[in-house]
Parts: structure tokens; sequence; C-alpha cells
């Protein structure tokens, strides 16, 4: 499974004529999903004999991609289609579209404004899109390990993928609070996103992990350990705060998820700070961030669950 830009297809010169056909027949039905057609009529429509044309539609109709209809023996589109639609939405995750939704966001702020989802058990940056001038420090295709404490933000909106994934070998030795890290998921939750702080630690935390494989040696797990030692605690949460809504706090990166039409979440964008700033302002930054994801979701035909 893997999120890429979709451009047009360049032609190789070396088209397949039996492959065409199935083409030829597969948009023709596209282009009239509530009518069936007999092979004859079929096969005169598009231009094929018969023979061939039988031929084609018996093979389609085994696999699912069309349907038969025994009485009249007509021909429609198959349920087969529509796994394989969705797996081509899949697919086409990073979309121009998308794109322009990070942009406008980047613009908006001054931030950095990413894309990222899980691929073979990696988190992998997808698409980003930094200020003119600015250099992220990070590359599309850049990977990290998903295993405790990174990875958090992929699983908060999924209480599955949250159990998997605390089931995990952690990449590093963890302290684990869990009536703060519940707190954490409830809040984060309820609120659609994801706030973490700026810490001396988190700040030297990705860097020296892109690129790890999941089994760190001794020595560098030793080390994180000493960065990261808790899942929750870079965590902010704007209730601890009290009422001093006009402290700053140093924030890392606001995160919120992106769903697909199962309602799962299937990629994060996030808006990545790097500086001081007030709860109004966080809260600012982190509902247009939430607006974001949900455009990107309503893109992919997603449907945001109802809490």
């Amino acid at each position: 499974m893997y999120a890429a830009h979709v451009s047009a297809p360049e032609s190789s010169g070396r088209a397949s004529p039996p492959t065409d056909r199935v083409v030829r027949i597969l948009d023709y039905l596209a282009g009239r999903p509530t009518e069936r057609f007999g092979v004859s009529d079929l096969a005169r429509r598009v231009g094929l004999s018969k023979p061939t044309c039988l031929g084609i539609v018996t093979s389609l109709a085994d696999a699912g991609y069309l349907v038969r209809d025994a009485a009249d023996k007509t021909y429609r589109l198959g349920p087969s289609l529509i796994t394989l639609g969705h797996k081509a939405q899949e697919s086409m995750r990073v979309s121009p579209a998308a794109r322009e939704e990070l942009r406008r966001l980047s613009a908006r702020f001054g931030v950095t404004a990413a894309l990222s989802g899980v691929i073979d058990d990696r988190i992998t940056l997808l698409d980003l899109v930094a200020p003119a001038g600015t250099r992220p420090g990070v590359e599309v295709g850049q990977s990290y390990p998903f295993a405790p404490p990174v990875g958090l933000m992929f699983v908060l909106w999924d209480e599955e993928a949250e159990r998997n994934w605390l089931a995990k070998e952690p990449t590093i030795p963890l302290r684990t609070h869990s009536d703060r890290l519940n707190r954490v998921i409830d809040r984060c939750r309820d609120d659609g996103y994801l706030v973490e702080r700026l810490t001396p630690g988190g700040r030297r935390l990705y860097s020296l992990m892109a690129g790890m494989s999941s089994t760190l040696p001794d020595e560098l797990r030793a080390l994180l350990g000493e960065l990261v030692s808790d899942i929750g605690e870079r965590v902010y949460l704007r209730d601890e705060n009290g009422s001093a809504t006009r402290k700053r706090h140093d924030i890392s990166v606001i995160s919120a998820p992106v769903y697909d039409h199962y309602q799962r979440q299937v990629m994060v964008a996030s808006m990545h700070i790097g500086k001081a700033l007030t709860d109004n302002e966080i809260v600012e930054r982190a509902r247009a961030l939430v607006k974001t994801a949900d455009a990107v979701s309503s893109q992919l035909g997603g449907v945001k669950p109802q809490r």
C-alpha cells in the first residue's frame, strides 16, 4: 500500500490489442452502469466479433468484474469492481487536491504541513509543503519504526489499532503512566487533534530514528530511552494549564486524523510548529488543521466517525 502523486500516464508505445479490447468493454459498460447487454449487442457496440466478446465477458464474469444474468443472458458491472475501485482510491491518497489543502494551511500559518501514513509497519512521510525558503529537515519517503513511543497519532482515533500498537515491542524502554495515557487518549478523541510539546529530547528523536530498522542497537535504545520515556509525556493538554491562556508553550507538532470510507484512520495530517504558542494560538491552528484533515477525508470519500 503506497500513496503517491498521480499524473497522466505516458504511452510506452507498446500497446496490447487484447488488453485494449478488455478495456473497451469495461469502459463502455462503466458509461452505462444501469444498463445490461447481451453478447451480440455488446460486441456490435464496441466493434468486436461475437466470439471475441464472448470470451472476454466470460472471463470477466468469472472474476466477478461482470455479472451475468442467467435468465436473459445479459451482462452488467460486477462487485469485484467495487473492491478494485476502493483499492485504487486508497492508492491515490495523496492527490493534487490534498497537496493544495496542505499548501493553504502552510501559507496561512507559515508552517510545514504534511501527510503521513503507516506503510509496511513503518510511519512514512507521504507529502509535505514547507514555506518558501525553509528547510523542513525531513523528506517525502522518510520513514520511522511504528512502535511505542513513536506513532501515537496513528492510533488515537482507532481503539483496535491502539491495542495492537501498545502490544508491540517498544523501540525504547518505556515507563507508561496508564492513567495519564488514558486521559490523553480521551481528550484527543474529543478534541479531534493531538498536540505534542517541543522538548530537547523530542527535537532529536525523529532525526535519530529516521531510516532505522524496527530493531535498534542497544546503545541507541538506551540513548532514546533518556529522550522519551513515557508515551504520553510530550502531549499538551489545555486543561492542565489552568486559566493562564497567555502562557506560552513550546509546541513541536499538531496532528489530526484522515479517514477512509470505512471510517478507519488511514493517514495523519500534521502541522510542524517548532516554537512557543499561547493556548488560543494552539487551538486556532489545531482547528484549522482538523478542517484540512476533514477536507482530505472528503476527497477520499472518507467518513468521519461521530463521537
